[in-house]
């Protein structure tokens, strides 16, 4: 099974994704960001774009995730922000083509709720101004567009803790959690340990 975890920059899906892996028994983090950043770095800065504009990402990201979920036994769990209709019908339309079970969840809040999440991490990563500028500037597009149909299953953040979105994702797609929550204190150490292990 493959868990494609969508949502407007702020969200909290690489959060959701690694405590989805940490509370499952065999799941796997697979980000398409890495191909992103593999091909940005092979080109000249000065050509450098959306890396998601790029036909042989979008194609190497079909590829590699229906290899890594045909070779691994548990769930592959996939954080990625996707709100072009043509690359969400290429890549997630591609994936179920192949015969990949995949089940896709939208991670939505207000924009309000995302510009604060968003103006906090700010706060939080030295450096990360310019990148979380750009990340507010995207917040309509990407509120409107996951606010379709295609992009169900949706799942209401706003009200929710990391652990309940979790909970209701293993329970959507009938995975039982062995590993229990953590205790506040632990649960925000992790929290900071994942975030600063995935500033870009």
């Amino acid at each position: 099974m493959l868990i494609w975890i969508n949502g407007a920059f702020g969200a909290g899906k690489t959060q959701t994704a690694f405590e989805l892996e940490r509370r499952l028994s065999n799941a796997h983090v697979a980000d398409p960001e890495l191909l992103g950043f593999a091909l940005h770095r092979m080109q000249p800065s000065a050509t450098r774009r959306d890396f998601q504009d790029l036909p042989q990402w979008r194609s190497a990201v079909v590829d590699t995730l229906q290899q890594a979920e045909a070779a691994h036994s548990g769930p592959v769990l996939v954080p990625m922000t996707i709100v072009d209709d043509d690359y969400f019908d290429e890549i997630i339309g591609g994936l179920r083509s192949r015969g990949v079970d995949l089940r896709h969840y939208a991670l939505i809040a207000s924009p309000q709720a995302l510009r604060g999440r968003l103006r906090n991490r700010i706060a939080l990563v030295p450096g990360g101004l310019r990148r979380e500028t750009w990340a507010l500037e995207q917040l309509p597009r990407c509120v409107a567009a996951l606010a379709q149909a295609r992009y169900a299953t949706h799942i209401d953040t706003e009200h929710l803790s990391s652990n309940d979105v979790v909970e209701q994702i293993a329970a959507d797609a009938g995975l039982t959690l062995t590993a229990p929550r953590l205790a506040p204190w632990q649960f925000q150490l992790r929290r900071l340990g994942v975030g600063l292990r995935h500033i870009r």
